[in-house]
């Protein structure tokens, strides 16, 4: 009975086709739907990623990490003193406009770190060496600012292209020179500006007139001490709020910097709802599609399944013959719309477009829903072929 029910279903490849349609629009819509909100909330995040840090001490009216409020330089002895604090260093955070050599301006966001210690340098340097920073006016730049940045520059055969930046080129920072000395690899931020890193002390300079250029205290825990638990002495001691840096979506701690960042996004902009909208049409397009379809195909092979019931199957038979039915066109469906956002997906990365982040999380919800919008489906037929007279086949 259920290898006729699968024969029945491949039989008819027009309904089928449309069937796949329906399921297959559906799970792409909410696979590549949800995948890019979970990049675009990813980004908002980002210095969490790019600047490592265990713990991280901010001003107590702090909650997300791109809303930095200014704290006096004296924060940063007063966490050091804390039991437990194997050593803090200063971090600066600003936008700023970045001149260039043609007399444009671009967004960038400027982080300073201790020249000490260089924590919170990027991890990983494409170009050049991070103890250049030492030297006078000198700046690292990340790939995608170095391209974004780059200037144009004509070729033998008259052709005229972008020519990234690199070690030797400069612009200015508030009218003051920024020399490159190395590029480097990191995330990209949520608001678009690339990464610009500098001392901590020439930070100041390039925000000249600013009274309070702290951002953050970077602090590492000694050995054996818990980050949180180190945050609970750092409050408790400075007043200050601490964080931890954990960035992993589905283990945050409740202390987590990126988790009260991503809720403050959550709660305060329209981003949710946008997201959340179109996984939704694509929800109740693949039920009205979907549902309309596979009614059509009941009805085309109604004469069959009285014809079995004719033959002394029940109720429970053919119920479950359409439940096989609509599981193996939904895993078909489910396979196609989320091959195809993958692909998407893909080509979104390498054209440099809103990230793409497909947690296992997303494929299962997706499977969930495309089987849900498949039982929906079968519901709708299950009714119609309960009532089915089997000597209906015998008059026709």
């Amino acid at each position: 009975m259920y290898r006729l029910a699968l024969n029945m279903l491949f039989g008819d490849r027009a309904k089928l086709a449309m069937l796949l349609v329906g399921l297959s629009f559906s799970a792409l819509l909410m696979a590549q739907q949800s995948s890019v909100f979970f990049g675009i909330m990813s980004w908002t995040y980002t210095p969490m990623v790019n600047i490592r840090s265990a713990v991280w001490v901010s001003d107590p009216l702090v909650e997300q990490v791109n809303d930095a409020q200014p704290m006096r330089d004296t924060d940063v002895t007063r966490v050091r003193s804390v039991d437990g604090v194997a050593w803090a260093a200063p971090l600066h955070t600003s936008i700023l406009q970045a001149r260039l050599p043609n007399g444009n301006f671009k967004l960038i966001s400027l982080v300073g770190i201790d020249s000490d210690t260089f924590a919170g340098a990027p991890a990983v340097l494409t170009v050049g060496r991070i103890e250049d920073l030492r030297l006078p006016n000198t700046v690292l730049i990340d790939e995608w600012g170095a391209n974004l940045l780059g200037r144009p520059e004509t070729l033998a055969d008259g052709t005229v292209r972008q020519r990234p930046l690199g070690v030797g080129d400069t612009f200015e920072l508030n009218d003051t020179e920024a020399r490159i000395v190395g590029v480097c690899r990191v995330k990209r931020a949520f608001t678009g500006g690339p990464f610009v890193y500098t001392t901590y002390d020439r930070a100041k300079a390039y925000t000249a007139g600013v009274r309070r250029t702290l951002s953050y205290v970077l602090v590492e825990p000694r050995p054996g001490v818990a980050p949180a638990d180190l945050c609970a002495r750092i409050e408790a001691e400075t007043g200050l709020k601490a964080w931890t840096s954990d960035t992993d979506l589905w283990s945050w701690g409740e202390r987590s910097l990126a988790k009260s960042t991503f809720w403050w996004f959550w709660r305060n902009t329209g981003i949710p709802f946008s997201f959340g909208t179109a996984v939704l049409l694509g929800l109740f397009v693949g039920i009205a599609i979907s549902g309309q379809t596979f009614y059509s195909f009941v009805l085309e092979n109604l004469r069959y399944f009285a014809a079995i019931k004719a033959m002394g199957a029940g109720n429970g038979v053919l119920l479950r013959m359409l439940l096989l039915q609509a599981l193996a066109a939904g895993l078909l469906g489910f396979g196609l719309g989320v091959g195809m956002a993958q692909g998407i997906g893909r080509a979104m990365i390498e054209k440099g477009m809103p990230p793409f982040v497909m947690y296992p999380q997303v494929l299962v919800a997706t499977l969930v829903l495309v089987l849900g919008i498949s039982l929906c489906s079968a519901l709708i037929g299950m009714a119609k072929v309960a009532r089915v007279d089997p000597a209906s086949v015998f008059r026709a």
